[in-house]
């Protein structure tokens, strides 16, 4: 990031296009552009979090000393429009993935973001990517499965052939690798700060993996929202805290496991379990209901990651 984040408020100020990741160009597709957002373009990134009328306000969720979540709605405080995010594709060792940067308020801090099975160019990924990128993060969806997503237009029955052809070991190695670019380009940009792991579904239980096999200590915290087929023989390798996000009507999420799994990890890690929600309700909301636990679980993740990582 040696090109983008010492400059962003600069560059931001100057209206002017500019290419990150100046020091691999070989890693990169086509230069990025920084674009204030069209009315229309920001409408449709709205309404895909903010759905059924729900309005900007700020939304704060405080833990209590005796574990509970309280969440607070702050009627005369709106969410501050994001108007310049940074959207570039990137190629590191020949493996595809999505960068999303904040211009005006970026803290310096990057996140691994690990995609559900839909792949990273999913809009309901990349537009929950655009929304963490909105709160001043850099944001890095890399490609886990290689131009080679599942669709909800493949037959179920052809999920587990399909799931078998993505190697543990070929994803766990692509993540490594991703992060190791994202941490050689804070350091040539001179910063220092850690990096945060999240992911959904599939994604959400790569966290785990990912956060066991990091040796180098890159990863200071994770957030893993209904993870799926988490390997819980490699928990007790996790060194910082996690936080667990699910709904207790989920069927690919079992709710005991991941209680099982925190206490695996140790201290400082936490488990949120909303009632009532099924499979993909914050990044996939579907009802109403879906929508006001989605923006209260992206306030706990936003606090959570503001706490470990700023």
């Amino acid at each position: 990031m040696a090109a983008s984040l010492a400059s962003l408020s600069s560059l931001a100020k100057a209206g002017a296009p500019r290419s990150l990741f100046n020091r691999h160009g070989s890693h990169r597709l086509p230069p990025p552009q920084i674009i204030p957002l069209a009315s229309s373009i920001k409408k449709h990134i709205t309404t895909s979090f903010y759905r059924r009328g729900s309005s900007l306000k700020n939304i704060y969720a405080l833990e209590t000393s005796d574990g509970a979540i309280n969440v607070e709605v702050d009627d005369d405080e709106e969410e501050e429009a994001c108007e310049l995010v940074n959207g570039t594709e990137v190629s590191v060792d020949g493996v595809e993935g999505y960068l999303l940067t904040a211009v005006k308020n970026n803290n310096g801090t990057g996140l691994l973001l690990l995609s559900d099975v839909f792949g990273f160019q999913d809009s309901a990924t990349r537009d929950f990517a655009y929304r963490v990128a909105c709160n001043g993060y850099n944001v890095l969806v890399p490609d886990l499965f290689r131009g080679d997503p599942w669709s909800k237009n493949r037959p179920k029955s052809e999920y587990e052939e399909w799931r078998r052809g993505h190697d543990p070991n070929r994803i766990r190695q692509d993540t490594t690798t991703f992060t190791k670019w994202m941490v050689e380009e804070f350091a040539a940009a001179g910063i220092s700060k850690k990096l945060g792991v999240m992911g959904f579904c599939f994604g959400g239980g790569r966290v785990v993996d990912v956060l066991a096999t990091d040796e180098s200590g890159y990863f200071s915290t994770g957030v893993s929202f209904y993870s799926t087929r988490i390997d819980s023989a490699v928990a007790g390798d996790v060194k910082v805290p996690v936080l667990f996000i699910a709904g207790d009507r989920d069927p690919l999420c079992e709710v005991k496991g991941l209680y099982e799994i925190e206490e695996k990890i140790g201290e400082g890690s936490k488990v949120v379990v909303y009632e009532g929600r099924g499979h993909g309700f914050v990044h996939r909301p579907e009802t109403p209901e879906d929508d006001r636990d989605a923006e209260e679980a992206f306030a706990l993740m936003r606090n959570w990651l503001h706490h470990h990582l700023i």
